[in-house]
Parts: C-alpha cells; structure tokens; sequence
C-alpha cells in the first residue's frame, strides 16, 4: 500500500477503540512532506516486542556533507552520527546523549519513557549502540536517501486502539524527531565533521600498525579508567589520572584530520609492539585497566569516551580460562598431550580434543587453538582469568612432579614459538610470575595508573636470579589443525515446532533448543553483535556450510574459509543480509536491529555449541 499522511491519518481514526490486531490496517508506505514512512511489522500486542519502521528522507532533504556520506568508515561514522542524533532527538535532551539503551529506556519510570498507554505504547527505538563505532543497521546512507530504522510501540488500552495517541506519535511526534535527527539543517555541522573524522583518523592508525610492527597505540592524554565495573563510561575527569608515555616507548603517528584546539595531526603515545609484551605491577595500580582498553579498542570509540586514540589491532583476541564450556574437536595437542586414560591413543584425542564439561586449563588451551585457527595474531591475557597451572610450571613443581606424569606445556614454553614461528604476539598482564620475565620483549609497569618501561631492569632481574625451571615444550610447535563444521549440527528448530533464533541481551543466545553462554567473550561489546551472530550463524549454516557427518565427506570447508565467505557477503551487501537471508528473500524491510560483529566473536559462538559437529579438514 502506497498512500499519504492524511490517508495514515484517516486510518488511525477509524480503527481507533478497535482490537489490537487492527493496527495491521496501516502496515504499508506512506508519503510525508519531507520523508517517506514505511510500516513493515506490526507488534502482535501492546507487551510483544515493538512495530518496525523505516523513515526514508531523500538525499537532497537530509542535505548531508557529500564526503561525509562516502563509503567506507566515513560512512559508518556517520550513520552511526545519526542515529545518536534520532536517539538524542528521542529524549529530548539535544545531542549530547552517549549512552541509551533498550534497557536503559526500560528502567525508567513511564512519565520519563513518553508511554501512552499499555505495555510499550507510546515508546519509540532506536538502535545507536554505547561507547564503540559499530557498523549497524539503525541508519542506512544511499547515494539517492538517509534511512532510519526504529522500533514504536502502537499505543493501547488494554488491546484497544488508542487512535488518537498513534495519530500524535505517528503524525505529529515522528516527524519531528527524524527532522531534528536526521536533516543537516537542524544538526550542528561541526559536531557532525568532528565525530567522523575522529573515528576516519583512528581507523587510520588501525590501518598502519602492522606496518609500525605496532599491535597497539595508546596516545598520551587517554582516560582508560572506566566509572565503575558495570559501565563503560569514562571515569570523571577529577577523579582519573590521565595516560602519559614513558619516554622510552614513545612514538609519534600522523592522522588525515586536525585534532583539537590546536589542529594537530600528529598525536604522541605508547606503542605496544609486536612480540612478547608484558603489563606488570602491584595490584589495582591499572594492569587490567590497560589490558581492558586495548581489548575494546579493536572497535573505534566515541568522541569523549576517552579511549577514542587507543587503537589496537583488529586481529586481537581475548584469551581466559573457561571452565564449562563445550568443546568440539580442537587441536590442542601444543598445550595439552598425553592425557590420563587410553593408553597409546592420549596423543590422538587431544589433537581432535572434545569435551562437554572442560577444565580450566584444556577450555584456556582450546580458546588459543580456536583463536589461532581463524587468524588471530595476538593474544591478550590476564593471569587472574588464566588457568595457574596452563600458564606455568616452576622449577619446584617440576623437581616434585616428572614431566611424564604432567599432560600439559605451560603457556610459557609455547609464548615464543608462537611469535617467532607463526608470527603470533602476546600481550600478558602478569603480576605474580617473574618466570616470564626471561621471554619478554617489552615490560611495561602500571604504579599508580602510570606507565613506566620496566624492561631493561626486568631482564636483568632474569639474569641475576634464575628461575630454575626447564623449558618442557616436547616437540616443534606446529600449526593447529582446521576443522570443518558440519552444517547438520546447527538445526535451529525445537522439535516440531519452526525455527527459534533469538538473543537475550549481550551474553546469551538461544538457538533452537540450545543456550549458547557468551558472556566471557570480553570484546562482544553489544547486544546488537550478538543477535547478529545468531542470524550469521543461521545464514553460514544453511549457505556456507556443507557436509553432513555420514556424507559428503568432501564439501565441507574449513571454519576459517566459511568465516571469510560470510564476511564478503556481509562486506557486499551490509548487515541488513543477515535478513534477507533469514527470510529467503530480498525485499525491503526493517531488518532487524544488528551490529558488525568481528569474525573471531562469531567463531567463538559457534565453538561453544553444544551441538557442534566437525572433522578435520583434509
């Protein structure tokens, strides 16, 4: 249906007092003044999950700088720009607000939510993420129009139409909320410019760190501390004391846009470099503190947050213990080798090592081979989330228990071979162990949230007093072996019943009759990452994958190839495939509320499946 406002207008007042189920009398299209509204999914009930709509305003309308709108990170910057706006415009607070979530808008109370009415009546979404620059479906920028996709809760009483109040959200409140988001006439020109070019410059230096032999950059001045454990806000600026460089480990790196007051392109920071880096120090001194900036800032951050020139390199992957979880035919074998039980066979079953219930030290093990296995070229760990004994064995345990009698080669007689044989570096927060000291390329100790190059003196520390121990690594550290997953273990439908594919906030994800438990996935930032990965994992499976457990034993490629099939679609076609693709289809609508996960969150998804089914590739 094609028809105008009035036509909107006419049909809200006839369906007014109606039943609930009426409301599907305006799903359709409809022309504004200055945008077109489109009405794709009518909620079911006042309390299900809201309607979905798209407000499309043309090009020349929105009248958005046209080397802002250009592909790319320009691009991405400033949809997500946009839909901070739309949000902003939302709670009627202009455009400072930072942080809004669904759950956010939930808790408060409903003269503070606009409700009108019934469950979500009156209540109006839209999906512009936290502290990260996440590439999302909220807006989408064509060369010919802006799009905003948001969430509205059709007002009711009970399940009755209350016409009158969608008439005022629909009519009169929605267009005023996507003039002040989206047109460039009511948003401030330099605000816009100082976001994107913010974001384009620290994609810049994320571009150039391998060149640099840089895993990370962290620019004098960054406010690291966070308000507390539960938020993702930048400590107050009284309170914080802010990152300097230890002269030693500074570096200077040019960026495309002026920066400040003062217009410079050149910042000055620390580099963490490739090789074997560790983070020092006594405790709450701010080694995990530097540990968690780096981690989030594979993904770019806001203007203000405080980290937005703490860039690290997007192949970077968190590394914990992991007691629990499932594993499904890991090569493991460098870490974890002849395991109790079977004799002859114990070399066999750790280099396909499965186990529904892993220890802390197998599950640490696995999260590295997993890692490895799709690309990762640094590890970042923290010894209070690591297993004691993957990380180290010393010279008296040694002297107590033979080497025969121990399955596992601590982490610290593997820590070089990774980086000097596959080129894989390491970043450690290790304040209880001066074993590592003797591997180390780089320490940098953390006293009172300041950073100083400890390495010179920690080397000699080593020389002076030896540990003891002896390297125990058995053989040559070889590449781990790529498994291929089999796409009949993803069946997403319970029993009889039609698919189930759902999230449950950032951490938990519910496929057909299965729970897939992410929350110790430290650098799955949004709620939005993790639905995306459930419709990626549902479009891998039904497109990418092939082989089944009796046959087709030669279609079914490897973890790593279907991993980088997904991401050309997802780069060729954008998030909104994830849809298209649920749906068998390509027609237009609200896709869904989704952020760009990377490919190493997907992997992990799909590893901790419990019903996960691979071979090895041949």
């Amino acid at each position: 249906m094609v028809a105008d406002a009035n036509v909107l207008a006419q049909t809200l007042n006839r369906i007014d007092g109606r039943g609930y189920k009426s409301y599907s009398e305006i799903r359709g299209r409809f022309e504004f003044d200055r945008f077109t509204l489109f009405i794709d999914h009518i909620q079911g009930d006042p309390f299900a999950a809201p309607s979905k709509l798209r407000v499309r305003v043309p090009a020349q309308e929105a009248a958005l700088p046209e080397d802002l709108t250009a592909p790319g990170i320009r691009r991405i910057a400033l949809a997500d720009f946009l839909a901070r706006s739309v949000q902003a415009a939302i709670r009627g607070v202009g455009n400072s607000a930072r942080e809004t979530t669904r759950e956010n808008f939930r808790r408060r109370r409903p003269e503070q939510r606009g409700g009108r009415g019934s469950g979500k009546s009156g209540q109006i979404f839209i999906d512009a993420g936290g502290q990260e620059v996440l590439e999302r479906t909220a807006i989408k920028i064509d060369p010919s129009w802006v799009e905003a996709r948001i969430e509205v809760g059709l007002p009711a009483a009970g399940r009755r139409i209350l016409g009158r109040e969608a008439h005022r959200l629909l009519i009169e409140t929605l267009p005023g909320l996507i003039e002040a988001g989206l047109l460039s006439e009511n948003l401030s020109p330099q605000a816009m410019r100082d976001f994107v070019e913010c974001v384009e410059n620290q994609e810049s230096i994320r571009e150039r760190l391998a060149e640099f032999g840089w895993l990370g950059f962290i620019a004098d001045g960054s406010l690291l501390p966070r308000a507390s454990g539960a938020s993702e806000l930048p400590m107050a600026d009284a309170e914080a004391i802010r990152f300097q460089s230890p002269e030693s480990l500074a570096v200077e790196v040019k960026v495309p846009n002026p920066i400040g007051e003062n217009q410079t392109q050149t910042l000055r920071g620390m580099a963490i470099r490739q090789g074997i880096t560790l983070i020092v120090g006594g405790g709450y001194h701010g080694k995990s503190t530097l540990l968690r900036a780096l981690e989030t800032s594979v993904y770019p951050h806001v203007p203000g947050d405080g980290r937005e020139y703490v860039v690290a390199a997007p192949d970077l992957v968190k590394i914990r213990a992991e007691d629990g979880r499932s594993v499904s035919g890991v090569d493991i074998h460098a870490f974890i080798d002849g395991l109790p039980g079977s004799p002859g066979r114990a070399g066999d079953r750790t280099r396909t090592f499965s186990s529904p219930d892993a220890s802390g030290s197998t599950s640490q093990a696995a999260n590295i081979a997993e890692a490895l296995e799709i690309g990762a070229r640094g590890l970042l760990l923290d010894e209070d989330t690591s297993a004691t004994n993957f990380m180290i064995r010393d010279a008296r345990m040694q002297r107590l228990v033979e080497r025969a009698d121990e399955p596992i080669t601590p982490f610290i007689d593997r820590i070089q071979e990774l980086h000097e044989r596959f080129g894989v570096s390491t970043v450690l927060v290790m304040g209880g162990c001066g074993d590592y000291f003797e591997v180390a390329n780089t320490v940098i100790m953390m006293r009172d949230y300041e950073a100083q190059d400890a390495t010179d003196r920690a080397h000699r520390i080593a020389d002076e007093y030896a540990s003891g121990r002896l390297k125990e690594a058995p053989g040559v550290l070889e590449p781990v072996a790529p498994r291929s997953p089999l796409a009949d273990s993803f069946r997403a439908d319970r029993g009889r019943r039609e698919e189930s594919i759902s999230a449950r906030g950032r951490e938990l994800i519910l496929y057909g009759e299965q729970t897939l438990d992410l929350r110790h996935l430290a650098q799955l930032v949004d709620t939005s990452q993790t639905r995306a990965i459930a419709r990626a994992i549902r479009l891998a499976s039904q497109h990418l994958m092939g082989g089944t457990e009796q046959g087709l034993k030669k279609s079914a490629p490897a973890l790593a190839e279907v991993l980088e099939a997904l991401e050309a679609i997802l780069d060729e076609e954008g998030l909104d495939a994830l849809d298209h693709y649920a749906a068998d289809r390509r027609s237009e609508r609200h896709p869904g509320n989704f952020a760009r996960p990377r490919r190493y969150e997907i992997a992990a998804a799909i590893n901790r499946m419990r019903s996960l089914k691979v071979r090895p590739v041949e």
